[in-house]
């Protein structure tokens, strides 16, 4: 495998969520956290942030979007709060590819998804704490594998290689 990368996003607060992701993947290359972390950022450095819009006071240092490089793929990375309903998967996926990325991952809907639009694979990775969609918590996880092929899959609470260690996640457990 040539990247594993982790996606998380909309976890309002629980900063657990992702210490606990970091030791469940120790050799992954990028955490990407896609906004609504609601927590101070310094006390994550092994992750990388956009900002969303519950994030407010010392989570002003997060853009609301970026772009970032690993492994010979390119990621957008935004919120997409500011997308607004109507268009949204086309708009995320004419920015990434303004922005010569082959993925985009965003947040704020906190309903999982994986798709592929104009070329651009989309990834939300739902909401690690409040999902809206009738399923459990969720994260991501991208892998690119030696041949270049770029591989997603959700991982739904049922399946973490964790167990939350209090009601933070405000799903079934």
């Amino acid at each position: 495998m040539k990247a594993q990368i982790i996606v998380a996003s909309d976890t309002h607060g629980a900063g657990n969520l992702l210490t606990e992701l970091e030791k469940a993947y120790p050799h992954a290359d990028l955490f990407l956290h896609c906004g609504d972390l609601e927590n101070s950022p310094e006390y994550f450095p092994a992750w990388i942030f956009v900002r969303g819009n519950n994030d407010y006071g010392g989570n002003r240092m997060m853009p609301d979007s970026r772009v970032v490089s690993y492994a010979g793929i390119r990621i957008y990375m935004t919120h997409s709060h500011r997308l607004g309903y109507y268009s949204r998967l086309e708009k995320l996926a004419a920015l990434a590819k303004e922005n010569d990325c082959q993925i985009a991952v965003f947040g704020h809907t906190h309903v999982p998804l994986i798709k592929k639009v104009n070329g651009v694979l989309l990834v939300n990775p739902g909401s690690m704490r409040f999902p809206r969609d009738g399923n459990s918590p969720c994260y991501a996880v991208i892998e690119v594998d030696d041949n270049d092929q770029i591989h997603a899959k959700l991982i739904h609470q049922e399946d973490w290689p964790f167990k939350p260690k209090n009601s933070w996640t405000g799903g079934w457990w």
